[in-house]
């Protein structure tokens, strides 16, 4: 003679104290109403065989936080249900690849590198042409990245003269480059 099925009650006190076997008979008994709550509240099946399964999950790890006779277990577990299908439901979804948007090359193409290689050489030129101190500053503090200060003390000279010199490198870079030629 078989008895009554345990209550939703007694299986909880029974899965607080660590019975999986108790847990798998409440699983097996609301597994399938969760699983449809949570597909009527999201609309989709993957999302609701998650959220239930990580309702019983819950279930399992919260056991003994259940108070029997405040509230009915079903009910509890519908509320963890809901709680995660509104989770879901706010967390951005994926697109189709279809969907989503081309994403532009940031790398420059052939003709723009072509382009950055030729400045770049015609700048190499026309420093190559300056004369040594003013060469010197211009590699110092645009290409070394120093500092004014810094870039002077390596050349050996005052802050003001260091100013004076890089001014007038940048001034035959400019004429130069703005000719076609090198100073």
């Amino acid at each position: 003679m078989t008895g009554a099925p345990d209550s939703d009650d007694a299986l909880m006190g029974r899965v607080a104290a660590g019975d999986a076997a108790a847990f798998e008979d409440l699983a097996a008994r609301h597994m399938r109403r969760a699983v449809a709550l949570a597909q009527r509240l999201t609309g989709n099946a993957s999302d609701a065989d998650e959220i239930a399964q990580d309702a019983f999950l819950r279930v399992w790890q919260h056991a003994g936080r259940w108070e029997p006779g405040r509230a009915r277990f079903a009910t509890w577990l519908y509320r963890i249900v809901v709680n995660l299908a509104v989770d879901r439901k706010r967390r951005p979804g994926f697109q189709p690849l279809d969907a989503a948007a081309e994403l532009a090359d940031e790398r420059p193409d052939a003709v723009d590198l072509i382009a950055e290689r030729q400045t770049a050489d015609r700048v190499g030129r026309a420093l190559l042409e300056l004369p040594e101190r003013q060469r010197a500053a211009v590699v110092l503090f645009h290409q070394e990245g120093l500092s004014q200060r810094q870039a002077a003390e390596v050349l050996g000279v005052g802050e003001n003269a260091f100013e004076s010199l890089l001014a007038r490198a940048r001034r035959a870079l400019r004429t130069a480059l703005a000719a076609g030629r090198t100073p």
